[in-house]
Parts: structure tokens; C-alpha cells; sequence
């Protein structure tokens, strides 16, 4: 399945590698490990994760209050992508 990244995921995932590296050495790199590691999953299981609403999927990533939110489109088969921390999730209105 072809992934798709919205910018505002790609921007939400470059800040909160920048927050992790300054906090302690690698520890972006271990966010971005586990980021890849979700992607992998949702590709292999797309249907296996949390629906949140109609269309809306939430894969966790392990070890980092952060989920990744996604629908698919099984027309062109591929998933649409966001990455969010997980606080921030009950303030989305997930309908648009």
C-alpha cells in the first residue's frame, strides 16, 4: 500500500524530532525509529487499528505520546497520514 504524508504530518514529525534531540542525544532518531516501525505496521494491517471516527484510523507509536491518524483510500490503495501527539487528539474535529 502507497503511504501519503500531509505536510502537516511532516511538520508535526520534524518538530517533534527537533523536541526529542534536544532533550537527549538520539532520541529524536529513537522517534523516528518507532514513527518508521508504525508506518510499517499500518502498510502491512491497515484495517487492524483504533477507528476513531467513519474513515479515521490511529496507529500508537511505541514509546512516544504520539499517534499516527490515517484513512485509506482503497480506490488508489494507498493510506493519507498525519502524526499527532496523542494530547491533542480529543481537540480535532476529525469530521473535516
Amino acid at each position: 500500500m502507497k503511504i501519503e504524508f500531509l505536510e502537516a504530518a511532516e511538520i508535526e514529525l520534524d518538530e517533534a524530532f527537533k523536541r526529542y534531540e534536544a532533550q537527549q542525544r538520539n532520541l529524536g532518531v529513537q522517534f523516528l525509529t518507532e514513527f518508521d516501525a508504525a508506518i510499517r505496521r499500518i502498510s502491512a494491517y491497515p484495517k487492524s487499528y483504533a477507528l476513531l471516527e467513519k474513515e479515521v484510523r490511529r496507529c500508537l507509536i511505541k514509546r512516544f505520546p504520539y499517534g499516527v491518524l490515517y484513512g485509506i483510500d482503497a480506490i488508489v490503495k494507498k493510506s493519507v497520514v498525519c502524526c499527532i501527539a496523542i494530547t491533542l487528539v480529543p481537540k480535532l474535529d476529525l469530521g473535516n
